[in-house]
C-alpha cells in the first residue's frame, strides 16, 4: 500500500501522507522515490494548479525521520549521503513550479518540519498537539535535510538558533508568532483553509508577514548584528554543554555558513557536518537513549495481557508540602485530573494549593496553555484538612514526612475509607514499600511512586511494587505516571530503590572528601566538568540536608559500614542548615539565588580548605563508587533491565547522557578495567571500593551489560 494518496479538487491536488502499518508518519530513504514520482506526475498534470500536503494520521503530520536508519550508518560518508538524499527531496519541493501548501496538525518534527519549511505556505491547527520543532540536536546530530538553512531564512537567525541549538519544540501558536506558520486555524477547518490558501497562492504571490521589528533589523538582517547573535549563541552553548556535545556548535557553524555564504554553501556544510556527527560516540549514546525512552512509553511494567490498568480521573494527595503540592500541580497540569489535597490544617492546605496552582501559572506565563485552559485546570484543584472526597479517588499518593510510623498511619486511614478504597502510592525516597504495607488490609493495592524534586521539572518516576502488589495496580501507576509526563521505570522494593541506591555512595564520598579538606567548589566543579548538571555538594543543598540525612540513615541501616554517613552532614545540620529551602547550606543564598560557597561551613567541619587532591582522583573516587553500586544493584535485580538502570540514572540524577548511563559506561570502559581501578582505589582508600561480586565475575568472563 502506498504512503501517498492523491485526490484532485477544483485543480488542487490533495496529497495525503499515511505510512502503512505505523502509528506515525516517518520519512525514510524508501519514501523518496514515491515522493519523486508523485511530484513528477503532479508537475506534468495540466489540471493541477497547486498541491496540499496533509496527514492521514489523527495526531501527527510527520513525526520525523526514521531513526532506525541512523543505527545502520557505519561511516561518515554513508551519513553524508543520507543527508544529501534528504536535501535533494526538500529541494525538489522548494523548486516545484506549482505552489505546495503544508496543512499541519499534530507533531511536525525533524524531517517533517524540514518538509514543511520547503513548502511555499504553511497552515497549522491551533490544537495543543500541534508541535513544530527540529529536535535533532537531542540525538547528537543536526537538521540535515535543509533545516539549518530554511528556518533561519524564514524566521531570522535568533529565533532559528533558539530552536535548533536546544532541539526545542514549539506549539503552533508560538510557531505562528515567530513566522514559521502562515495561518493558524481550528483543526476542524484545517483542510478547507489549506485548499483555499493553495488556490489563493496559485493566483497571487503570498505576502510575508513582517517579523522581528527594529530588533530583527538590527540583529537578523545585517552582518554586524548577526555576528553578535552568533557570539552570544556560542557562549550560551558552551555554558550549557561544557563542550561535551559537538552537535550544537556544528549547527551554529552550519547556520552561519548558509546565512553568510549562501544556500548552496550552507547545504554542503550541513550534510558534511551531519555525516561527521552521526557516527560519533555521543550520537550513538543519545540515539540509544531515544530508543530506550520510546520503548518505556509502551511498557506498562507487567507482562503484556496480564492486567488492564484502572482508569484514573480523581487523585488524592496527602501532604501539601513541597513534594505534595508539586505532585498535585503536575497531575492537574499534565494529566488533567481532579486532585484533592489534604494536610493537617487548612493553612497548610492553602499554601499547598497556591504552590500547585503556581505550576499552572508558570505554564500560562510561558504560553503553554491559554487563560481559558488555565481557568479550567485550576478548577480541578481542591483541598481539605480531612478525608472528605478521598473515598471516591481512584489513586491516593502520600507525600508526608519520611517516617515509617507516620506512613503506616496514613495507609490505615486511607484503608478506613471503605472496602472500595483506592490504589495507594507512597512517595518515599528510601523506605522499603513492604515495610510501609505491613499490616495493611489490601497490600495488593499498595506500591511506591517515587517522584523527584522539583516534580514539575524532573522527568523520572520510579514505580516500586512489593511482592504482594497486583499487576493491575502496577500497570495503573505506570500508565498514570506517563500521563503526568514522566518517564517511568519499575524497580524492586529494596532500600533506596534504584536512583538513591546508586546516588548514596557518590554523595557519601563527596562528604568524605570535604571532611578531608577538599574545597566544596573543587568537588562540584570536577563533577560538572565530568558532565553532571550540578556537583554533589550543590545537590545536597537542593535536595535538603535534613532529607539527605534521613535517607543516609536508612541506607546505613540497610547496607552497613559500606554506606556509613560522612560526618559532614550531621555537623552542618546541627547548625540549623537545611540547604536552599531555608537559605543556609554549604552554599549561601540571597533571595533564593545561590551566591557562593559559605566559608563558615569549613569552621563547622573543623577543616581548612585547600587539601591537594587532583580532579582526576576526585572524579575516580566519586564516579567509580557509583559505577560499582550500579553493577551491584543490577546483580540484585533492583532494575528489570540495564536499559531501565541507565535511563533512571540519566533522568533521575542527571548522569551525563553523552556517556550513556553508568552501565553503558562500564561496557565502554570494559568491566576488567573498572575492576582494576576499583581495586587500586580499595588499596588506597578502603574496603568501600571493593568491586561488586557481579562486576568481578563479569570481568572474568569478559561479559557486558548490553550486547554489542
Amino acid at each position: 500500500m502506498p504512503m501517498l494518496q492523491t485526490t484532485v479538487e477544483n485543480g488542487i491536488a490533495v496529497v495525503t501522507i499515511d505510512l502503512p502499518g505505523e502509528p506515525v508518519n516517518k520519512l525514510s530513504t524508501a519514501a523518496g522515490p514515491e515522493f519523486t514520482e508523485t511530484l513528477g506526475r503532479l508537475r506534468d498534470d495540466p489540471a493541477v494548479r497547486a498541491v496540499v500536503l496533509i496527514s492521514g494520521k489523527p495526531e501527527n503530520f510527520i513525526a520525523g525521520a526514521d531513526i532506525e536508519e541512523f543505527t545502520r550508518l557505519r561511516t561518515a560518508a554513508e551519513a553524508e549521503a543520507l543527508s544529501k538524499h534528504g536535501q535533494d527531496m526538500m529541494n525538489s519541493v522548494a523548486a516545484f513550479p506549482k505552489p505546495i501548501v503544508a496543512a499541519i496538525h499534530g507533531a511536525c518534527l525533524g524531517g517533517g518540519l524540514e518538509l514543511a519549511l520547503a513548502c511555499h505556505y504553511r497552515v497549522a491547527s491551533d490544537h495543543p498537539k500541534t508541535q513544530l520543532g527540529l529536535p535533532e540536536i537531542q540525538l547528537g546530530i543536526l537538521p540535515g535535510a535543509g533545516g539549518c538553512q530554511r528556518l533561519p531564512r524564514l524566521v531570522g537567525a535568533r529565533a532559528a538558533l533558539d530552536m535548533i541549538l536546544a532541539g526545542k519544540t514549539e506549539r503552533a501558536a508560538k510557531a505562528y508568532r515567530i513566522g514559521i506558520v502562515d495561518e493558524l486555524v481550528p483543526q476542524a477547518i484545517l483542510r478547507r483553509v489549506a485548499l483555499e490558501a493553495a488556490d489563493r497562492v496559485a493566483r497571487e504571490r503570498p505576502r510575508r508577514r513582517p517579523r522581528g521589528g527594529l530588533t530583527g533589523a538590527l540583529l537578523d538582517r545585517n552582518p554586524l548584528g548577526r555576528r553578535l547573535v552568533y557570539r552570544g549563541a556560542r557562549a550560551a552553548v558552551l555554558k550549557k554543554t561544557g563542550g561535551h556535545y559537538p552537535a550544537p556548535l556544528a549547527a551554529l557553524e552550519v547556520v552561519r555558513e548558509g546565512l553568510e555564504r549562501g544556500l548552496e554553501a550552507g547545504l554542503a556544510l550541513e550534510r558534511r557536518r551531519f555525516g561527521e556527527l552521526a557516527v560519533t560516540d555521543v550520537s550513538r549514546q543519545l540515539v540509544q537513549i531515544f530508543f530506550a525512552t520510546t520503548a518505556l512509553k509502551k511498557d506498562d511494567g507487567v507482562p503484556a495481557g496480564t492486567a488492564e490498568p484502572r482508569a484514573v480521573e480523581r487523585v488524592g494527595v496527602i501532604g501539601s508540602g513541597f513534594m505534595g503540592s508539586g505532585i498535585a500541580g503536575t497531575a492537574v497540569s499534565q494529566a488533567e485530573v481532579e486532585v484533592r489535597l489534604k494536610d493537617a490544617d487548612l493553612e497548610r492546605v492553602g499554601r499547598g494549593l497556591a504552590a500547585a496552582a503556581g505550576i499552572l501559572d508558570g505554564r500560562l506565563k510561558r504560553r503553554r496553555i491559554t487563560k481559558y485552559e488555565h481557568a479550567r485546570l485550576t478548577a480541578l484543584l481542591s483541598g481539605s484538612a480531612d478525608f472528605r472526597g478521598f473515598a471516591t479517588s481512584d489513586l491516593v499518593i502520600e507525600a508526608v514526612f519520611e517516617d515509617l510510623a507516620v506512613k503506616r498511619q496514613v495507609v490505615a486511614e486511607v484503608e478506613g475509607l471503605g472496602e472500595a478504597s483506592p490504589i495507594f502510592a507512597t512517595n518515599t525516597s528510601t523506605i522499603p514499600i513492604g515495610r510501609i504495607a505491613e499490616g495493611a488490609r489490601h497490600p495488593e493495592r499498595i506500591l511506591g511512586m517515587h517522584f523527584f524534586s522539583p516534580v514539575d521539572r524532573m522527568p523520572l518516576l520510579e514505580v516500586i511494587p512489593t511482592a504482594a502488589t497486583s499487576p493491575e495496580t502496577i500497570a495503573t501507576a505506570v500508565k498514570f505516571g506517563r500521563r503526568m509526563g514522566k518517564t517511568v521505570i519499575v524497580v524492586a522494593d529494596r532500600p533506596g530503590f534504584w536512583v538513591n541506591r546508586i546516588l548514596s555512595p557518590y554523595m557519601n564520598e563527596a562528604g568524605l572528601l570535604l571532611s578531608e579538606g577538599v574545597p566544596i567548589d573543587a568537588i562540584d566543579r570536577t563533577m560538572t566538568r565530568f558532565g553532571f548538571p550540578v556537583g554533589p555538594i550543590a545537590l545536597l543543598d537542593e535536595v535538603g540536608l535534613d532529607v539527605a540525612a534521613k535517607a543516609g540513615g536508612v541506607m546505613y541501616e540497610a547496607f552497613g559500614e559500606r554506606l556509613r554517613p560522612a560526618p559532614t552532614l550531621a555537623a552542618v545540620l546541627a547548625d540549623g542548615r537545611q540547604g536552599r529551602k531555608n537559605g543556609r547550606g554549604f552554599y549561601r543564598y540571597e533571595k533564593g539565588k545561590k551566591t557562593g560557597v559559605d566559608p563558615a561551613v569549613y569552621r563547622l567541619l573543623g577543616v581548612s580548605p585547600g587539601t591537594a587532591v587532583s580532579p582526576h582522583t576526585i572524579e575516580q573516587r566519586l564516579v567509580y563508587l557509583m559505577l560499582n553500586e550500579a553493577a551491584m544493584a543490577v546483580g540484585e535485580r533492583v532494575v528489570r533491565t540495564p536499559r531501565d538502570g541507565d535511563i533512571g540514572a540519566i533522568f533521575g540524577i542527571g548522569f551525563p547522557p553523552f556517556r550513556g548511563g553508568p552501565l553503558r559506561m562500564i561496557d565502554a570502559l570494559g568491566a576488567a578495567k573498572v575492576v582494576e581501578i576499583l581495586r587500586s582505589l580499595e588499596n588506597a582508600f578502603g574496603s568501600r571500593f571493593a568491586p561488586a561480586r557481579s562486576l568481578a565475575e563479569m570481568a572474568e568472563r569478559g561479559g557486558r551489560f548490553y550486547e554489542r
